[in-house]
């Protein structure tokens, strides 16, 4: 039973809860108590005293018959007896009348008044003696009231007792029923997990409304969607290197057969260039689909402030491009970014660029709503608007308008458009009369 306790948050929160609440309540309950039991005493201190004080002043005026029956000023205080010096009672009251003398002390000429406490053979009585003069020879006016039950007895223990255990069950109660309202959407969310497998990412889980725990669902539906991209990529990965792959290999492989055939036919050197030729193609293709792979990954995290303008003016200066470049760039035009992966972006757009152009190639840089932006335009051939879209697909080719590729993998557009939005970014193909025009926006620092 322990082990159930201790092993479940809900158990432990109950009993820890339960535990401090019996260790505030019991201490709370001793002092109510100890105060219930001194208001008590206190009460009945004053009310013997304010009869002394009263038969005391009647005694004094010679208003007090001896031997004959008091009356009583306060019905509470029943038992009033006067005594004599000697310590003979010379008057009491009906209550009183065939009791011994109810106080077991004499006050003194200097301390006329005594509140205590006496046992008696049949009763305990709480009495103040009031001495009524200093002479040698005063009478003493004994006042008293049985002890009150609940000073004999451990009602008032056992009613505090009640009391704390009824405190401390229901808090204990209280506490087990809102944890298991509070971990309930835990257990939803569980079996919603346990749904999910890894041939099927989709699923998420569903948040509860306003507290702590939709902010728990936000990050298990995030890591879920990364680890749903994830696999994405993986099959993307796999479904792009089985088919794209498949025509250089083949094409590799019949020359080699066809070799292997014809040795006699086979130009040595011929067959070497071609064949580099489909090697260097395949080394593009799975280099490209090997960075396409690890956009967005925790390889790739490793990000630094960059400067637009200055990136376009490094990768420029390490070209040779057969059409000439035009630049309007702005300073300052800076992103948080990975350096490597938006080098590859601008590369990428400058060699489609470079490969469509006619006469002329523009860059620009500058910064507008908060956004960098950089911009690739050539005056080649327009894009249809129903292929702004579509050439950011992996292995798209348009018609043969746009078709000088000079190796180019079919993958350069993707690998853009994935960096872009791995930078919190996007690209796009916008309009633009007599050619094309790629747009990159990045989240400005």
């Amino acid at each position: 039973m322990f082990r159930f306790w201790t092993g479940s948050l809900r158990g432990r929160v109950t009993l820890i809860t339960t535990l401090i609440a019996a260790f505030v309540m019991v201490p709370v309950g001793l002092v109510g108590v100890a105060m219930a039991r001194s208001w008590i005493m206190t009460t009945v201190a004053a009310d013997t005293r304010e009869s002394a004080e009263r038969i005391a002043t009647d005694a004094r005026a010679g208003d007090l018959p001896l031997g004959a029956a008091i009356p009583l000023p306060n019905p509470s205080v029943e038992l009033i007896q006067v005594a004599g010096p000697g310590g003979q009672v010379l008057s009491s009251s009906d209550a009183a009348r065939n009791l011994p003398l109810i106080g077991n002390v004499w006050p003194e000429a200097d301390d006329p008044v005594v509140t205590s406490v006496n046992c008696l053979p049949t009763m305990c009585v709480h009495f103040t003696a009031w001495r009524v003069s200093a002479a040698p020879d005063s009478h003493v006016v004994f006042t008293g009231t049985r002890t009150p039950r609940m000073l004999q007895s451990y009602v008032l223990e056992g009613l505090a007792f009640a009391e704390v255990a009824v405190v401390v069950a229901l808090t204990g109660w209280a506490t087990w029923m809102i944890m298991g309202k509070a971990l309930r959407p835990v257990s939803v969310m569980r079996a919603e997990l346990d749904e999910i497998t890894a041939s099927d990412l989709s699923g998420r889980v569903t948040p509860p409304a306003g507290d702590e725990l939709a902010g728990l669902a936000g990050s298990i539906n995030g890591t879920l969607e990364r680890l749903e991209r994830s696999a994405d990529r993986q099959r993307q990965f796999a479904a792009d290197a089985s088919h794209e792959l498949r025509t250089p290999i083949a094409g590799l492989r019949a020359q080699l057969e066809s070799a292997q055939l014809y040795p006699d036919d086979t130009e040595l050197g011929s067959l070497v260039k071609s064949a580099l030729r489909d090697t260097d193609r395949l080394q593009a293709i799975i280099t490209d689909l090997l960075l396409l792979a690890r956009i967005g990954s925790q390889a790739d995290a490793a990000r630094e402030r960059v400067d637009l303008a200055q990136l376009v003016r490094e990768e420029l200066s390490v070209r040779r491009d057969r059409v000439p470049i035009r630049l309007a760039i702005e300073e300052h035009a800076e992103v948080d970014g990975v350096r490597l992966q938006l080098a590859r972006v601008l590369t990428n757009l400058l060699d489609n660029a470079q490969r469509h152009a006619d006469q002329y190639v523009r860059v620009s840089v500058n910064k507008q709503d908060g956004m960098a932006v950089l911009t690739v335009e050539n005056d080649g051939a327009e894009i249809a608007d129903a292929d702004r879209e579509r050439i950011f697909e992996r292995f798209t080719r348009l018609d043969a308008a746009r078709s000088r590729d000079a190796g180019g993998t079919g993958l350069g557009l993707a690998i853009a458009r994935d960096v872009a939005l791995a930078h919190r970014g996007e690209i796009h193909a916008e309009e633009c009369r007599g050619g094309a025009r790629f747009v990159l926006r990045l989240p400005a620092v």
